[in-house]
C-alpha cells in the first residue's frame, strides 16, 4: 500500500501546507461561484466533484455543500441541474456533512416555489440526499403531496425521491405502500407513469410483513393488468423484493418457472430467465431439486434454441455452486446413494457440441462444474467434457466475432478449472491446445497461448519435446508488427518459458532475439523479458534488458532497466552451483553480491516520489541480505577445518558445563547465525504484512522466502545447538499443498529434501562433525540453485489503495506541540481516507482500519511527585469500520507525567478474511503537559510556607 503524507489534512486550527492548497483551491471556486457570468458559475459548480476527490475532509466537504446549497437557493434552474449533478457524482462525501440542518433548510426553501421545474429539481436533490436525511418528515409530506401534483415533471421526480427513500427510511416505505398501491390501482393514472411507479415496491423489504403485503399486491398487479411492459415491470419488482428481504424466495422461482413454460411471450420468458439468473447467483442453496428439473425439462421440450439458451445460462450459474449437490444427492445428506436424473446430462449433452457458440459454451460450463466439483460417481463425464471442450475449441478458433471470443474465454475457463481438479486430463487438453494453436485467428491464439501457460504453470505439462513445436510456431508468427502480434508474441514466449524454466539453449535465445529484432517494439521486449524474469530465465532477461537500455524514455526509466538488468546478472551467477562444492558457492555468492549492490543503487535512483519503489528496495536489500547470511554461514562451517577447536576446549566445556564449548568459537557463530536467519525471516514477515496490494503469487513467493530462512535456522538448531529437543513435525511439509507454480514445486522439493537429510543426520553423531557441516552447506546451494522468481508485484500494481489520516487537534506548525494540562485528558479525533486506484478490491478489500495510538515521555519537566510507570505511556487501539470509504473515531489520552511527549497514530487495514496488513500511514505530533494553574498556584504556596517555616527554625537555632 502506498503510504500518504502524515501531515494532517484540513483539522481544527491548523495552518499547514495542505490546508493552505485546500482552501486555496476553495476560495478560488467562490471566486467562480460569486461571478456575475453563468457560464463561469457553471464552471467553479463542476469543478467541486475534483475538488472532494483531493481534498476529502469534512470541514472543506462541508464548507462546500453549504457555498452549493446557496447557488441552489438563489440561482436559476441550470446552476440547480448543474448542484443536482455534482451531488449525486459525490454521494459517497455526503455524509461528512457536519451542517446537514443548515444545507438541508437552504435546498428545502425551492421546494415552496411556484416554478414546478423548480420544485421537480428539489425534489431529486432531496432524493439523492436521502441517505443523510431518511426521516426527514417534512420532505417525506413533500414527496407524497407532490405525487398528487398536475404537472408530470414534478411527478417523475417525486417518484425518483420517493425510491430513494423508501430504499432508506422503514418509516417512510411503510406509510407510502399503501399510496403507491392505490396510484397504480386507480384508473386515472396513465399507464407509463403506472410503469415508473411500480419500482418503488421492491424497496419495501424492511421488515418481512411489509415484504408479504407488498408481494401481495404485487402479485394482485400481474393478474389485473396481462400486458406486456406490465408483466415484465412487476415480475422484475417482485424479484428484486424477494431478493432484497431473503423471504418467498422459492415462492418467487416457481412463479417465475410458471410464466416460463405458460406465457409464450418472448420478452416474458426472457426476462424470467433473467431474474433465474439474478436468484441462482444471490440465493443458490434455495433452489430444490425439483426447480432443476423443471427448468431442464422446459428446456428439453423446447424446440427453440433462445430457450434452450436461457436455460443453460441459469444452470450454468447453477452448476458451481452447493446447488449441485442437492440436485445430485438425497436431502438427507447421504452422499454414498446418488440420485442419477438423466434430464440435466441429457441437455448438455445434446448442447454442447451445438453450432451456437454460446449455446455450446454454457452447456461445457455445466458439463465442466459437474465433472470437476462432485464425487467420483461422474467419471464417465469427464472425456464427455474434454470432448465437447476440443469441440467448442474447433468451432470457435476459426471466427473473429465477439461471441466466438467470449465463448473461447469460457472454454479455456473450464479448461484451467478441469485441469486442476483432474490433473490426469491435462495431456489431451494440452494436446488439443496445441493442435489448435497452429490454424487458430490470431485473435483466438493469445488467450489460447495464456490458457496453456495457465495449466502448465500448474502442473509440468510442458516437456522440452513440445519446445521445438513452439519455436517453430513462434518463427511463423513473427511476420508483421500488428498490436495482436505483439501480444502474441509475448504470450507465447510466456509458454516457452513455462515449458523450459531453468536455462534456454543457445538456440532457442536465438531465435528469441532475432525474431524481437525483426518486428518487436521496445514494450514488446520489456513484457517479454519481465516474463522472463518470472520464470527465472534470468539469462534470457539479462540480454533483453541490456538491450532496452539504449531506448528508454527517462533517466528514471533507464535506471529501472539497468536495476533489473543487475539483478539478472545476479541470478544468473548463481544458476552454475554444484553441490558439495562450499568454495565455488562462496564464490557465485560474492558475484551475485557485486551485481546486486549495483543493482540496488540503481534501483534507488529510479524511485520517485509518486513511486518509490518500497516494496522492489525492501525485497532487493532482503535478498542482499540472504546472500550474505548464506556467505557467512558457510564460512562458519569452512572454520570448523580453518579453525579447529583448541585443545584446551573440552576442560573449557566441563568448567562452563555447557557440552557444545569443546566444538570451539564455530558454537557462538552458528548461534549468531541462527539469530540472522530468524532476524530475516522476521523482516520477511513484516514486508508480507505490508504488502496489501501485492497479487497472490508475489505473497506466496514471500513466503517461501521466509520459509527457507526458518528452514535453516531450524536446521542449525537441530543439527548443532540443540538437536535433543528439536521436532519436525512443525517443519514438515504437508503432502496436500497445492503448489500454484514450477517454482513454488522446486522450493517444497528443496525444503522436503533439505527437512529429510537433517532428520536423518539428527542425533547419529555428536556436534559439531564434518557431517553436520556439508549438511548445511548442501541445504545452502539447494537454495541457491532454484532460480529466484520476481513475481508481478515487482513490476506492476494492479491495486492500488492509500489511506490519509488528519489529527486534530493538530499544531499550527510541525515543530509546534500541542499544550496540554496534565490533570485533564487529550482528545485526539482520527479522520481517515481510503483511496483506490483504478481497480479497487482487485485482490482483497479492506473490510475495517485498525487504530494504534500510542504516547512516549521524550523529555521529563520539574515534578515534585512521583508517577507511576504506566502512566507515563499510552497504548489504545480501536477497529472502525469505513463508510464510503471514509472513517473516523476518537482517543482520550492522559498525560499526568509533565513534560515533552510524542503521540503515534499507526494505520493497519483488515481484510474481508479478517487478516491483519500493517500498512501504515504513521502519524506522529508532539504534545506538551503543562501542570494546571490551580496546582502551581498551591505547591508555591506550600513552597513559600516550607521556606519561611525553615527560616524560623534557622533563626530559632541562631538564639541559641
Amino acid at each position: 500500500m502506498a503510504l500518504a503524507a502524515s501531515r494532517p489534512f484540513l483539522s481544527e486550527g491548523g495552518y499547514g501546507e495542505q490546508e493552505m492548497d485546500a482552501n486555496s483551491a476553495l476560495m478560488e471556486l467562490d471566486k467562480g461561484l460569486r461571478s456575475g457570468k453563468l457560464g463561469e458559475q457553471c464552471e467553479a459548480v463542476v469543478r467541486f466533484p475534483r475538488l472532494f476527490q483531493k481534498y476529502p475532509f469534512p470541514i472543506l466537504i462541508n464548507s462546500a455543500f453549504l457555498k452549493l446549497a446557496d447557488i441552489f437557493r438563489v440561482g436559476n434552474n441550470f446552476l440547480r441541474m448543474c448542484v443536482l449533478k455534482v451531488t449525486q457524482q459525490s454521494e459517497k462525501h455526503l455524509e461528512k456533512i457536519l451542517n446537514v440542518d443548515e444545507f438541508v433548510k437552504r435546498v428545502f426553501s425551492v421546494i415552496h416555489s411556484n416554478d414546478p421545474v423548480a420544485r421537480a429539481i428539489t425534489l431529486r436533490m432531496l432524493g439523492s440526499m436521502a441517505s443523510i436525511i431518511p426521516d426527514r418528515k417534512n420532505a417525506h409530506h413533500s414527496i407524497r403531496q407532490s405525487l398528487d401534483s398536475h404537472d408530470n415533471i414534478e411527478v417523475e421526480a417525486a417518484i425518483f425521491a420517493a425510491a430513494h427513500f423508501s430504499a432508506q427510511s422503514k418509516d417512510f416505505a411503510a406509510g407510502i405502500c399503501n399510496k403507491i398501491g392505490e396510484m397504480i390501482e386507480g384508473l386515472a393514472t396513465p399507464v407509463d407513469l403506472k410503469l415508473k411507479l411500480i419500482p418503488i415496491l421492491q424497496h419495501m423489504h424492511h421488515d418481512a410483513t411489509l415484504a408479504s403485503s407488498t408481494r401481495v399486491l404485487l402479485q394482485k398487479l400481474v393478474a389485473l393488468y396481462p400486458s406486456t411492459r406490465m408483466v415484465i415491470v412487476t415480475l422484475h419488482t417482485c424479484t428484486q423484493l424477494a431478493a432484497s428481504s431473503l423471504v418467498d424466495i422459492p415462492k418467487q422461482i416457481q412463479l417465475l418457472l410458471q410464466y416460463l413454460k405458460e406465457d409464450p411471450r418472448k420478452a416474458v420468458k426472457r426476462l424470467s430467465f433473467q431474474d433465474l439468473k439474478l436468484l441462482a447467483h444471490k440465493t443458490p442453496h434455495m433452489w430444490s431439486r425439483d426447480n432443476i428439473q423443471s427448468l431442464c425439462e422446459c428446456a428439453l421440450q423446447s424446440p427453440y434454441d433462445s430457450l434452450k439458451l436461457g436455460t443453460l445460462s441459469v444452470l450454468s450459474t447453477l452448476s458451481g455452486t452447493i446447488a449441485m449437490n442437492q440436485y445430485y444427492y438425497n436431502a438427507q445428506g447421504n452422499t454414498t446413494a446418488p440420485v442419477h436424473p438423466d434430464d440435466l446430462i441429457k441437455l448438455v449433452q445434446e448442447c454442447c457440441y451445438h453450432s451456437n457458440c454460446a449455446l455450446a459454451a454454457h452447456s461445457v460450463t455445466v458439463l465442466t462444474n459437474i465433472a470437476s466439483c462432485l464425487e467420483k460417481d461422474f467419471l464417465s463425464l469427464e472425456q464427455d467434457a474434454v470432448f465437447a471442450l476440443e469441440s467448442l475449441l474447433v468451432l470457435c478458433s476459426q471466427e473473429n466475432g465477439v461471441g466466438a471470443q467470449n465463448a473461447l474465454k469460457t472454454a479455456f475457463t473450464c479448461m484451467v478449472k478441469l485441469t486442476r481438479s483432474r490433473p490426469h486430463l491435462s495431456q489431451p487438453v494440452v494436446e488439443s491446445l496445441l493442435t489448435q494453436l497452429h490454424n487458430a485467428q490470431d485473435t483466438a491464439r493469445i488467450p489460447m497461448c495464456h490458457s496453456l501457460a495457465a495449466i502448465a504453470m500448474q502442473l509440468p505439462v510442458l516437456g522440452e519435446g513440445i519446445l521445438g513445436e513452439l519455436m517453430d510456431l513462434y518463427k511463423m508468427i513473427g511476420s508483421s508488427s500488428t498490436d495482436k502480434q505483439q501480444e502474441l508474441l509475448v504470450a507465447l514466449a510466456a509458454v516457452i518459458f513455462v515449458a523450459n524454466q531453468k536455462t534456454l539453449s543457445s538456440e532457442v535465445k536465438g531465435v528469441i532475439k532475432q525474431q524481437l529484432e525483426n518486428v518487436a517494439n521496445g514494450w514488446t521486449v520489456y513484457r517479454i523479458a519481465r516474463q522472463a524474469s518470472r520464470m527465472g530465465n534470468h539469462d534470457m532477461a539479462g540480454d533483453l534488458y541490456h538491450g532496452l537500455l539504449t531506448q528508454v524514455a527517462s533517466e528514471h526509466f533507464y535506471f529501472w532497466i539497468n536495476s533489473l538488468k543487475e539483478f539478472s546478472r545476479a541470478e544468473q551467477c548463481l544458476a552454475g552451483l554444484q553441490d558439495s562444492e562450499s568454495s565455488v558457492a562462496l564464490a557465485c555468492i560474492a558475484e551475485a553480491l557485486k551485481y546486486y549492490q549495483r543493482g540496488i543503487a540503481s534501483l534507488t535512483a529510479a524511485s520517485t516520489p509518486s513511486n518509490p519503489l518500497t516494496f522492489q528496495c525492501e525485497f532487493v536489500k532482503l535478498r542482499i541480505d540472504m546472500l550474505q547470511a548464506f556467505s557467512q554461514l558457510i564460512c562458519t562451517c569452512n572454520s570448523l577445518k580453518t579453525s579447529p577447536p583448541p585443545a584446551i576446549a573440552t576442560a573449557i566445556a566441563m568448567a562452563s558445563g555447557n557440552d557444545l564449548q569443546r566444538c570451539g568459537r564455530i558454537t557462538n557463530q552458528m548461534k549468531i547465525s541462527m539469530e540472522e536467519f530468524r532476524s530475516l525471516a522476521t523482516r520477511y514477515h513484516d514486508l508480507y504484512q505490508s504488502s496489501f496490494d501485492a497479487d497472490s503469487a508475489t505473497l506466496r513467493n514471500v513466503e517461501l522466502q521466509q520459509q527457507s530462512c526458518l528452514l535453516i535456522s531450524h536446521s542449525i538448531e537441530a543439527l548443532i545447538l540443540d538437536p535433543d529437543s528439536a521436532s519436525f513435525q512443525e517443519y514438515s511439509c504437508s503432502g496436500n499443498v497445492y503448489a500454484e507454480s514450477e517454482y513454488e514445486r522446486s522450493m517444497l522439493s528443496v525444503f522436503a529434501q533439505v527437512l529429510e537429510d537433517v532428520e536423518a543426520l539428527n542425533r547419529k553423531y555428536p556436534p559439531v562433525s564434518y557431517l553436520h557441516t556439508m549438511c548445511l552447506c548442501r541445504a545452502i546451494i539447494s537454495l541457491l540453485k532454484v532460480p529466484l522468481s520476481f513475481q508481478r508485484y515487482f513490476f506492476q500494481k494492479i491495486q492500488s489503495t492509500s489511506i490519509k489520516l488528519a489529527l486534530s487537534p493538530s499544531p499550527r506548525t510541525p515543530t509546534e506541540p500541542i499544550t496540554v494540562q496534565n490533570n485533564q485528558q487529550l482528545a485526539l479525533k482520527v479522520e481517515g481516507v481510503i483511496q483506490h486506484g483504478s481497480k479497487p478490491g482487485f485482490f482483497r478489500k479492506i473490510q475495517a482500519v485498525c487504530l494504534n495510538v500510542s504516547s512516549s515521555l521524550q523529555t521529563k519537566g520539574v515534578q515534585d511527585y512521583k508517577v507511576l510507570l504506566e502512566n507515563m505511556t499510552n497504548e489504545v487501539e480501536q477497529r472502525v469500520e469505513p463508510h464510503n470509504d471514509y472513517f473516523s473515531t476518537q482517543f482520550l489520552l492522559c498525560f499526568v507525567a509533565l513534560g515533552n511527549h510524542s503521540v503515534t497514530v499507526e494505520a493497519s487495514v483488515i481484510d474481508s478474511n479478517g487478516i491483519i496488513w500493517k500498512t501504515g500511514p504513521k502519524t506522529t505530533i508532539a504534545v506538551k503537559s503543562m501542570e494546571d494553574p490551580f496546582s502551581q498556584q498551591l505547591r508555591l504556596q506550600q513552597q513559600q510556607q516550607q521556606s519561611q517555616q525553615s527560616q524560623l527554625q534557622r533563626n530559632a537555632l541562631c538564639r541559641f
